[in-house]
């Protein structure tokens, strides 16, 4: 993550979503030589009602504690759903600093027994979308689902893991916001700074997105994926909180194809819902990734 965005998140914000909109979607004429893509300053400053100058200094950093009325109406100028309205205003320098998560991340034991029990593939992910724990199905479905492994940088750098998805761009979309949601405020996270720092000199697509200050939640959905031996599987996917990390599981349909095709991976793979879940013992930290 670069100093000056971290510096300016408010202004890089502003200026990465006012790039965005159109002048036909905010209603005004898009004739004329237009330097920029998106709207121009002195346009978002007269439809949310301040004035140019003060626009400016807020894209410039020289203003970081705007009313939350200014921020709503920006919010509205500039399209924002509820979640990147929501991401706005917690830009303000007003806003306390979530406190540092100082301890490393762990699975509890209870979650590895978990694992072992589920049939279906099953991983615990931290707030960096590092692999922690996974179970027998999880690697068979992916062999990028091993603990130790990073979700972001697989789906990035990895062409089989890019292959393996059916909707690989729009899902980069998603994959990205999400991680600018879960970064927040976090900017200076050792981790997070390698990750970003990794993934924006090794990928286009990545520094392209991130450059999009887009921001989402990476909840529950429905995928479909191009498995190298069983083929297309239409899976559900849904991710629930335990303590400091995520358990996220995979599923099909009941006696779906999708479920027929799982209940074939698992005997190729020679998986068992009882086995033994892949996994590190709950109080190890999850490895270094490079």
């Amino acid at each position: 993550m670069k100093d000056e965005e971290s510096e300016n998140r408010l202004g890089s914000y502003l200026r990465a979503r006012r790039e965005l909109v159109s002048p036909a979607q905010a209603g005004l004429p898009s004739g004329g030589n237009r330097r920029v893509p998106g709207l121009r300053r002195e346009e978002v400053a007269l439809l949310a009602g301040i004035s140019p100058d003060y626009y400016l200094r807020l894209e410039r950093g020289r203003d970081k504690n705007p009313s939350p009325q200014v921020l709503e109406s920006l919010a509205r100028v500039l399209r924002l759903d509820d979640v990147e309205r929501t991401y706005l205003l917690g830009l303000t320098a007003t806003r306390p600093r979530a406190p540092r998560r100082k301890r490393p991340e762990h699975v509890p034991a209870r979650v590895h027994q978990l694992l072992a029990h589920l049939s279906i593939p099953a991983f615990v992910e931290g707030r960096a979308f590092d692999v922690l724990a996974s179970n027998p199905m999880a690697v068979a479905l992916s062999p990028r689902l091993r603990p130790g492994q990073n979700r972001l940088r697989s789906f990035f750098l990895d062409p089989e893991e890019q292959a393996f998805h059916q909707d690989w761009a729009q899902a980069s979309i998603s994959f990205v916001a999400a991680l600018r949601t879960t970064v927040g405020d976090d900017t200076d996270n050792p981790r997070f700074v390698e990750l970003v720092g990794e993934l924006a000199l090794s990928s286009q697509r990545f520094r392209t997105l991130w450059a999009r200050h887009d921001v989402r939640n990476l909840d529950g959905g429905t995928t479909t994926v191009h498995h190298p031996v069983v083929g297309e599987l239409r899976l559900h996917r849904d991710k629930l909180p335990i303590d400091d990390v995520i358990l996220v599981v995979y599923y099909p349909d009941k006696d779906s194809d999708s479920d027929e095709k799982l209940h074939l991976l698992a005997a190729l793979s020679h998986t068992e819902p009882t086995g033994t879940a892949a996994g590190r013992p709950a109080d190890t930290p999850p490895p270094k990734t490079t």
